[in-house]
């Protein structure tokens, strides 16, 4: 975003043009802000998405996804406010996300059995609430300490919860977990939420809402020095500011955004269990997605939302051995743009706001082929061994991208090795040509950069 500039007007009287009156309009300052028109597209695309998105992906399983990338995308920037903006890694996120979820539906509960008089749009905030109420609590032990040792802390009151599901029942559940109705009371302007599709818009209405806080959160005197906290935590110090403090007020408000997350997964299933929502591994797939869409740019959770369920829905569906891609799309991603894709995104924007992205389509095309041949063929290899170690008892066959693959023969085994060998190797080459070409475009932009200056 570009920033916002000031502008001062003065008064004819002020500019010494004859006839205006000198004693009243001497000194007259008027000042304003423009609008920002990128902001202002960027934001009405992203209010517009959210509302035609259902309109356009209309079957069951696709209003299914949008619910869930709708109050994930909360849950991802509230993680990303301790991550991306504190430098804080918390292995215990689901925490503040799990309990704002169970207080949501123990308050549904109760509203429905009519002791508690709350419309169902104001359960999300119940389960903010209920987050932030735990934040406060844990989160000043937790940030007393910062770096490896905040990390541990918040492992060891994950697991502390995730373990104390099975000794409070009552309030969790058990192993069976807490179930609700949320069509209850007066219908809310006629909505009675009982379809997924009135279900889907209060979880894009908050979406948005939840996202601009946030996003002003970033502008924030505390969001400012959240930032100073973590690239320099000394200097910070040093002109007086109390470090601790900082992070725990913005403990306090991510825990908040994580209960309202929790609250509309609570409205979106009816039913939430401890193992799903406060455990450990819940917290490590908002850690890992919130990375690989990437922690240094505001809209990197939001990619990595979506890249949660499209992993945890679809490619789950599609194979036994997504955690297995997962591992090696995160690896690749750690090795080779630990920005996540929201860098890669950003530092191609640079590349065609200077006008040179067309001499990269040709490398990028190359690239794309070459790893499309060498992901056939390692897949190929990794489904015929998981048939082998998972389903041997089927037969040898193996359906695999509309071809039955016969993990008996060993012709099958050559051609995989063989399509996977060269599909490296092609990758290998189009990757080393596509780098050349990226450190000239790069050394040209620079020097463009310096002739502006100039």
């Amino acid at each position: 975003m570009s920033s916002i500039t000031k502008t001062t007007m003065t008064s004819t009287a002020a500019k010494g043009v004859p006839g205006a009156s000198g004693a009243a309009g001497a000194g007259r300052h008027y000042s304003f802000q423009p609008l920002n028109i990128g902001r202002i597209l960027i934001w009405g695309a992203f209010a517009l998405a959210l509302i035609v998105a259902p309109l356009v992906f209309t079957s069951s399983l696709a209003l299914t996804m949008l619910s869930q990338i709708g109050y994930l995308i909360i849950i991802c920037l509230s993680y990303n406010i301790l991550l991306g903006q504190g430098g804080m890694l918390s292995f215990g996120h689901a925490v503040y996300t799990g309990l704002g979820s169970f207080i949501a539906i123990h308050a549904m509960n109760r509203a429905s059995s009519g002791d508690w008089g709350i419309p169902l749009v104001l359960i999300p905030i119940i389960g903010g609430l209920g987050g932030m109420f735990f934040a406060a609590l844990l989160g000043y032990v937790t940030t007393k300490k910062s770096g490896t040792t905040f990390a541990m802390i918040t492992m060891g009151i994950g697991e502390l919860v995730a373990s104390m599901a099975l000794m409070f029942p009552e309030f969790f559940g058990g192993e069976g977990g807490i179930t609700t109705d949320r069509v209850y009371g007066k219908p809310f302007f006629g909505l009675t939420f009982g379809s997924g599709m009135e279900v889907y818009y209060l979880i894009a209405a908050y979406c948005f809402i939840c996202t601009a806080a946030m996003f002003a959160f970033t502008g924030t005197p505390l969001g400012r020095m959240l930032n100073a906290v973590r690239d320099n935590p000394e200097r910070v110090e040093f002109v007086g500011y109390n470090t601790q403090r900082v992070r725990y007020f913005s403990f306090i408000i991510a825990g908040f955004f994580a209960g309202v997350g929790g609250g509309l997964a609570a409205i979106n299933f009816e039913i939430i269990t401890a193992m799903d929502s406060v455990s450990v591994m819940r917290s490590g797939s908002y850690l890992l997605f919130t990375f690989l869409g990437g922690a240094t740019f505001f809209f990197g959770p939001i990619i990595g939302a979506v890249l949660l369920v499209l992993a945890s829905v679809l490619l789950s569906e599609l194979t036994k051995a997504w955690l297995l891609y997962l591992g090696l799309v995160f690896l690749l991603m750690v090795m080779y743009a630990p920005g996540g894709v929201a860098s890669l995104i950003m530092m191609n924007l640079r590349v065609a706001r200077f006008g040179k992205w067309r001499r990269l389509a040709q490398p990028y095309l190359a690239i794309a082929a070459s790893a499309l041949v060498m992901i056939v063929g390692g897949a190929a290899i990794v489904e015929m061994i998981y048939h082998l170690q998972l389903n041997a008892a089927l037969g040898p066959q193996v359906s695999f991208m509309g071809v039955q693959l016969d993990t008996s023969s060993a012709s099958t085994w050559t051609v995989a090795v063989a399509i996977f060998v060269v599909g490296l190797g092609l990758l290998e080459v189009t990757r080393r040509w596509c780098l050349r070409r990226w450190e000239r475009i790069q050394e040209e932009i620079e020097e463009a950069i310096k002739r502006g200056e100039g």
